[in-house]
């Protein structure tokens, strides 16, 4: 009997370009689903919560899948696992009803995106975060977000590529804090971000401009005019993927999805 299910999964981004399947089988997409293939030996597509582009890290990415096959939960995990590069792994899987959809039952998507401020570029965090050398200010970094907030046209944070059918998105929320500082010479910051959907490069676009307030180099108030001008040439540059996670999405209660994986104690508070 044909069955759904959803598995959740995390993974490291650096060495694949994006989550969609690629023709050159670098897509995290084209990995797993050669796995569950090894596993099941049967065919397998799946769906995706959000797709994530080259060099960006998963928290959970939540999929879906149609099977024939009666397997234990657990066997999806571990039996999935063994045919996984070490930077992918399934964290869990559920058997849902078939009215879920990975994509279409998620209400919002989260992102977060780690910034390392020091005089000395990353290394062993290489590829895992973000990088500034000046000084960032918090202050006028939330003032701007908070020009953000609500529904907007944001097209002046859109990727030349994006094939959404509109830039119209709703952001319910930015959250910007230093984490605890450990060394004098420097520190992490973390951004958090929540919102019905996302525009390809959007979240990326935005911390280039909240960069630029940061340092110094725009005032808060600029980051309105940005939103306002509805074009990609009003912003800054699109920063780094290194620091971008996209953190999973969000769904009803009613799913009985895990909400969170325990890759996200990786994250820093």
């Amino acid at each position: 009997m044909r069955q759904r299910i959803a598995l959740g999964l995390s993974y490291n981004g650096q060495a694949y370009h994006g989550w969609q399947s690629q023709p050159s089988g670098r897509g995290v997409q084209n990995q797993l689903e050669r796995a569950l293939q090894a596993f099941t030996l049967t065919e397998v597509h799946t769906l995706c919560a959000g797709r994530t582009d080259s060099g960006v890290h998963g928290i959970q990415q939540v999929v879906h899948l149609d099977t024939e096959l009666d397997r234990p939960l657990i066997a999806w995990v571990r039996g999935t696992n063994t045919h996984l590069p070490p930077d992918i792994a399934v964290q869990w899987a559920q058997t849902v009803p078939d009215t879920f959809h990975a994509r279409a039952s998620a209400t919002r998507r989260r992102y977060t995106y780690l910034m390392l401020e020091s005089p000395v570029r990353p290394s062993l965090e290489q590829g895992r975060v973000g990088w500034v050398f000046r000084e960032l200010a918090l202050a006028p970094m939330q003032a701007a977000a908070e020009c953000l907030l609500g529904t907007h046209d944001f097209s002046s944070f859109r990727a030349a590529e994006c094939q959404s059918p509109t830039p119209v998105k709703t952001l319910h929320r930015i959250d910007i804090r230093a984490c605890q500082q450990t060394s004098p010479l420097g520190r992490y910051w973390r951004f958090d971000f929540e919102g019905n959907a996302f525009l390809h490069h959007m979240i990326r676009n935005i911390m280039g401009c909240l960069v630029w307030v940061g340092q110094g180099l725009q005032p808060a108030h600029w980051m309105a005019e940005v939103l306002a001008a509805r074009s990609r040439q009003a912003a800054a540059p699109t920063f780094a993927a290194d620091g971008l996670y996209f953190v999973g999405p969000v769904y009803d209660d009613v799913w009985g999805l895990p909400s969170l994986t325990v890759a996200a104690d990786h994250l820093p508070h």
